[in-house]
């Protein structure tokens, strides 16, 4: 559940969280193409991660990362056994930096947009309204499952369930898990559409919004800068 953290908005002052989400987007789209690109060299990569992590750490949000951090390490063990058995150690370590820096890619637009202000930029992108709505509920409602999850999770341990022992034994305890998660998620689901339903949701085509979002200085800096990251990682990658 840990994993779930770096992906919850945080309110925040910082330079990304003032950013228009359209050029936070192309930021992380950017990082996280450019460590594809990138992947199997090791010293491009590293600069990559230190970057994300940077831009994390100038956000104030790299300590609500950590958790996702640990949350991490068994897929990265593995990631790195594996690769280093196979093919050799340099590589292994880049694939876990490739790991790294796409989830943290990813964090630095989560954790600094708020789902208002995602589905706003979406439908400005020209998605239609209902599913930018879809997307920023479902967003919303990451941290609510994860807290749910774990408060299931603590009452099947007061009640003797052992999640700690045995591969097997542990895939097969976590049915007692899913099946209420699941059975709560959809009565939550239901009491949003009569929600929805009440107020009227669809009634009209022509929409108001609270705010507005409009690009700035810093956002067509922030967007240059993306681009030319992404050209330059394209160019070395061809080239190296």
């Amino acid at each position: 559940m840990s994993l779930l953290r770096g992906f919850s908005y945080v309110k925040g002052s910082s330079f990304l969280h003032k950013l228009d989400p359209r050029s936070k987007l192309l930021l992380s789209s950017s990082i996280a193409l450019s460590s594809i690109l990138l992947r199997g060299l090791l010293y491009p990569s590293i600069l990559l991660l230190a970057l994300s992590l940077s831009l994390l750490a100038a956000s104030g949000c790299l300590r609500r990362w950590a958790p996702t951090l640990k949350g991490l390490i068994p897929l990265a063990l593995l990631i790195l056994l594996v690769n280093w058995w196979f093919v050799g150690w340099a590589y292994a370590i880049s694939m876990v930096i490739l790991l790294l820096t796409l989830v943290c890619s990813l964090s630095i637009f989560f954790l600094t947009t708020s789902p208002d202000e995602l589905s706003l930029a979406l439908v400005k992108m020209k998605l239609p309204y209902e599913l930018s709505l879809e997307l920023s509920m479902a967003i919303r409602f990451i941290p609510t499952l994860a807290r749910e999850a774990q408060l299931i999770v603590d009452a099947q341990r007061a009640r003797g369930l052992d999640l700690e022992s045995g591969f097997i034994k542990r895939l097969k305890n976590l049915i007692p898990i899913l099946v209420p998660l699941v059975v709560n998620t959809v009565r939550r689901s239901y009491r949003v559409a009569e929600a929805m339903e009440s107020r009227g949701f669809g009634a009209t085509k022509k929409r108001t919004w609270l705010f507005d979002l409009r690009f700035t200085v810093k956002d067509y800096l922030t967007s240059v800068s993306s681009l030319l990251l992404l050209a330059f990682s394209a160019l070395f990658a061809l080239t190296a």
